[in-house]
């Protein structure tokens, strides 16, 4: 097992998000966030998950939520992924959405999709789902690249007058978000930058703002700027959490790791206590 340049240690995030409506029976809810896995042999070490999955069960979450990105370039990776996934515990059950990464490639989707339900990590494609009860319903939303993402005709479904959570691995879709009440999104996606610059922000943005200065014309000629540009488009979303007009984002940096690794930027999971507003 490779592990990258510049690995860091893995971070507990911990913070409280108030909740408007949040019934009392649901005061002191604890959340588990992990993302971005990207368990394919290089990105993410054994020990890494390992430990990540002993500080979620000892947290005793009432719940754990998985934002996308399990697999790379290759969906069969899933299958020795799942297994170590379902060694995680709560009160409630362990919820899902996809990445662009588990639907880019053919058959990725059903396969990816199929060895986490196996056992037992239901995963949510424009659904909705009240293991907490009907006053918090969670929104499970497909990839924001799938072309099937499709807020509306699943939020919609939703009244106006009852909190509720998103799940969607992609953190530019609160932008479009903001048309419904989201009391709590939870997004993954950016990796938080990987490499952030103090004082800065992530070295990605820079390489975005880099790229907007190049003439058109030119722009193909350097790959990697085009692809780096093409992650996100919010880069004041990159990791952590924001106030969206009404709204509330929180983008957990992920678990796994691209060369060239991290820097100041270290792996996350995230322990979410919800309370009343």
């Amino acid at each position: 097992m490779l592990s990258p340049i510049l690995s860091e240690s893995l971070k507990v995030e911990r913070l409280t998000i108030p909740i408007k409506g949040l019934s009392s029976l649901l005061e002191g809810t604890k959340i588990v966030q992990l993302s971005d896995l990207h368990d394919d042999g290089c990105c993410l070490s054994p020990q890494l998950l390992t430990q990540a999955i002993n500080l979620s069960n000892q947290e005793q979450p009432d719940l754990v939520m998985l934002t996308g990105d399990y697999i790379t370039n290759q969906a069969d990776t899933i299958y020795t992924l799942a297994p170590k996934l379902k060694l995680l515990q709560s009160r409630v059950g362990t919820y899902a959405v996809l990445g662009n990464h588990d639907v880019l490639y053919p058959q990725a989707k059903p396969k990816v999709t199929e060895a986490l339900s196996e056992v037992g990590i239901k995963v949510l494609w424009n659904e909705i789902i009240s293991p907490l009860g009907d006053n918090l319903p969670i929104v499970g939303l497909a990839d924001f690249w799938s072309g099937e993402f499709n807020p509306e005709a699943t939020l919609s479904r939703l009244s106006e007058s009852k909190p509720c959570l998103v799940l969607s691995h992609n953190p530019d879709t609160a932008k479009i978000l903001q048309h419904w009440r989201v009391d709590l999104q939870l997004s993954g996606h950016t990796h938080g930058g990987q490499i952030v610059i103090p004082g800065f922000g992530p070295g990605l943005m820079l390489v975005q703002q880099i790229r907007e200065r190049i003439p058109s014309q030119l722009q193909n000629c350097i790959p990697y700027i085009n692809h780096c540009s093409g992650i996100l488009k919010n880069w004041q979303w990159h990791q952590g959490w924001h106030h969206i007009r009404g709204n509330q984002l929180y983008v957990n940096r992920g678990l796994g790791t691209y060369f060239p690794g991290r820097f100041f930027c270290p792996p996350e999971l995230t322990v979410i206590t919800l309370v009343s507003a």
